[in-house]
């Protein structure tokens, strides 16, 4: 491996930690500035901070990987992701900054579901809390997953840890690396190494399939569609060979965005909500252009491989083969660390959502009530480690797929909580009942659609992406359920 590709690593992984302590030593003196930055995010931060903690791993292996398989149909996916981001951010960003302030300054979204429904307070904390910890347990594990992928195949046999594979060492340095500046810094250092990790990540994708294309044994747009053509015409499709069902389970992916702890708390986070149409116009124009790069690094990445006869055994790997093959050494670790960028700021953002449910939402709820806020911050470091360790255990299996992990933690959260927090922020009538059942319902319905293999396949025909039952489930149930009760006490505003 030369040394450039070590040197813009090392220069990586220096600035990632170092803007760790930059952080401690503005914002971890309370549990609301180590889980929520003090709420004073800017705009830009924010917007990009949600795009990166969003988008993972998945954008540089799972989506090319599948644009390399499938071609145009999977694309789907990626408009699906867009315009379920912006309704997020137009629609729940501004409200969700409002309430969670209104509703007791809650800093979690466990405890902004207690504040809201307080008949079914403890029992609402307990079971989102619960969700959000298995479902990033998986979900975390997804982002190892692609972790140890690029140290397997970038840096097969160089890495020498303890005998370990290099898959699994490639799993431990990730996490380590995470866990380095997450532990120290907390939010404010999970945001700010997202910003950067952000500007990485757009920038590669603009590189990557510019070279792909354009450089040496690219031939271009028309050979590329040439080749292509030759290869299976369906890959330049946006519908041939897609099923009704098919495009559904592409396209709903969006519908997962209303549910995601790690993204909606930048929501939260936003220093007013005056700012949220600036983050959101902002965090859009990142995503399209990223989304733009990674389909055609997939699409454009089979033409080249194909044209140059190679051999490519995992297509989730595809960015990693070509980052190695087209680039000069420096250039090449720049591109690794805009794939480590992409992994690493989804993990940290998990890791710290999740231990702050535990912290706060089991710890300060169950066991400490009047536990000082130091004793707080130093429980939700305590916990991101364990977190860390149980998602590493999750990873250890190299034959997971990151696509895979990623589709059936998203659609979980996406139903679970999805249903919840529009209809909590939007519909008056919604009561503590109709949550804890909506919450539940969707939940349940996610994992008894993968257990059955419904996702795979359905009645003899083809899967039905689980996130479709799952979160029409919750909507039924959360507006069923509040419709036939009454809780006495409830709050019932609503802010506009």
């Amino acid at each position: 491996m030369a040394i450039g590709v070590w040197i813009s690593l090392f220069a990586y992984f220096v600035l990632m930690i170092a803007i760790g302590f930059y952080a401690m030593r503005k914002s971890t003196s309370t549990s609301e500035d180590y889980m929520l930055g003090g709420r004073g995010l800017s705009p830009q931060v924010a917007a990009l901070s949600a795009g990166a903690s969003d988008m993972s791993g998945w954008l540089l292996l799972g989506l090319p990987g599948a644009m390399f398989v499938s071609g145009l149909g999977s694309a789907w996916i990626g408009i699906g992701l867009l315009v379920g981001a912006f309704f997020n951010w137009t629609l729940v960003a501004p409200r969700l900054r409002e309430q969670t302030l209104h509703y007791n300054d809650a800093i979690t979204i466990p405890e902004f579901l207690g504040n809201r429904f307080p008949t079914q307070a403890i029992p609402l904390r307990t079971v989102s809390a619960i969700v959000i910890v298995v479902f990033f347990a998986v979900y975390t594990a997804s982002g190892l997953v692609a972790g140890g992928k690029l140290f397997e195949s970038a840096f097969a046999g160089v890495i020498n840890i303890g005998g370990m594979s290099d898959y699994a060492a490639g799993v431990a340095i990730t996490l380590v690396v995470v866990l380095a500046y997450t532990v120290v810094g907390g939010f404010l250092a999970v945001s700010m190494t997202d910003f950067v990790q952000g500007c990485i990540m757009m920038l590669a994708l603009v590189i990557m399939p510019a070279v792909v294309l354009f450089g040496e044994g690219g031939g271009g747009f028309a050979q590329a569609s040439q080749t292509l053509n030759e290869v299976d015409p369906t890959l330049l499709s946006w519908t041939e060979g897609l099923t009704i069902i098919g495009w559904l389970s592409a396209v709903t992916w969006g519908l997962g965005y209303f549910g995601q702890p790690h993204i909606i708390v930048r929501f939260m986070a936003i220093r007013s909500q005056k700012d949220v149409p600036i983050a959101r116009n902002i965090g859009m124009s990142w995503m399209l252009i990223s989304l733009i790069g990674a389909i055609s690094l997939g699409i454009f990445g089979r033409a080249y491989a194909v044209r140059n006869g190679m051999n490519v055994e995992d297509p989730e790997t595809i960015f990693i083969i070509l980052a190695d093959l087209l680039f000069h050494p420096l250039v090449t670790g720049f591109l690794y660390a805009a794939l480590l960028a992409a992994i690493m700021s989804t993990i940290s953002s998990q890791l710290l959502v999740s231990s702050s449910s535990l912290t706060e939402d089991f710890y300060r709820l169950f066991l400490r009530k009047e536990a000082k806020e130091k004793e707080v911050v130093a429980i939700g470091r305590v916990c991101v480690v364990l977190v860390g360790v149980v998602a590493a255990v999750i990873a250890s299996d190299p034959n997971s797929k990151v696509l895979g992990l990623v589709s059936n933690a998203w659609a979980g959260f996406g139903s679970a909580f999805g249903p919840l927090i529009i209809l909590s922020l939007m519909w008056p009538r919604t009561n503590g009942a109709g949550a804890l059942a909506g919450m539940i319902v969707g939940a349940l319905t996610v994992m008894l659609w993968i257990n059955l293999g419904w996702n795979a396949s359905f009645m003899g025909g083809p899967g039905v992406y689980e996130i479709i039952p799952g979160f029409i489930a919750a909507f039924i149930a959360i507006m069923v359920v509040s419709s036939v009760t009454a809780d006495a006490g409830e709050y019932r505003e609503i802010t506009r």
